[in-house]
């Protein structure tokens, strides 16, 4: 895969994680090909993580995405608004950060419990073949964790993108990406060039011109 390639060249210290990156991107596709959808979860920093991965996903990354209607759908639309819309609107690689119910999220903390932010919504949302990305820096934030375990149990992908230790997430998904720091900014600093190299690998495969 080329992206992967050029990753390791750009960090080759991120070269012992091609194949965790590469078992990853498989995952994601699969789940894009079963028309299931992928869920994002992490804090703070990881949040922002979380919310940059839909974005780049949801809506064209480094490619014109071409949105089409099929003709059941075009027969319901004015006809300027469909292509208007066709015109507008680029073609999804469905995504959800889990960070991103601020309502639901205050109403668990308050209510509940704060660890329960993110398995609430995967044990709302979450279907088989379904795939959930779990952002932890230590691998050891108890609401991420608590995701992966109940998404593991009922059938979803699991992948972590982590610290060195990989801490007891690493344990709990299928797929864990473990980068060669352990301090917070320099773990999130390999974050961003890894979940771009895989966003452009999906987008590649899903939207090849």
């Amino acid at each position: 895969m080329t992206h992967f390639k050029d990753l390791a060249n750009a960090y080759p210290s991120l070269s012992d994680c091609i194949r965790d990156i590469t078992m990853a991107y498989e995952r994601i596709k699969q789940t894009y090909h079963d028309n299931c959808r992928v869920y994002v979860c992490g804090n703070g920093g990881s949040e922002a993580d979380a919310r940059h991965i839909t974005g780049e996903l949801m809506k064209g990354f480094e490619k014109k995405r071409p949105a089409t209607f099929d003709e059941a759908i075009r027969r319901k639309m004015d006809v300027s608004t469909a292509l208007l819309l066709e015109q507008k609107l680029q073609g999804a690689l469905p995504c959800h950060s889990l960070c991103s119910e601020s309502a639901l999220i205050s109403a668990l903390v308050n209510d509940i419990d704060a660890d329960i932010i993110f398995a609430q919504q995967i044990y709302g949302y979450g279907r088989t073949g379904d795939s959930l990305i779990c952002i932890s820096t230590s691998g050891n934030a108890t609401n991420v964790c608590l995701a992966a375990e109940l998404a593991g149990a009922m059938g979803l992908h699991t992948i972590a993108l982590t610290g060195s230790s990989g801490g007891k997430l690493a344990g709990l998904c299928d797929v864990s990406i473990k980068v060669p720091a352990e301090s917070t900014a320099q773990v999130q600093e390999y974050h961003l060039p890894i979940y771009h190299a895989l966003c452009r690998a999906v987008e590649d495969y899903f939207f090849a011109e």
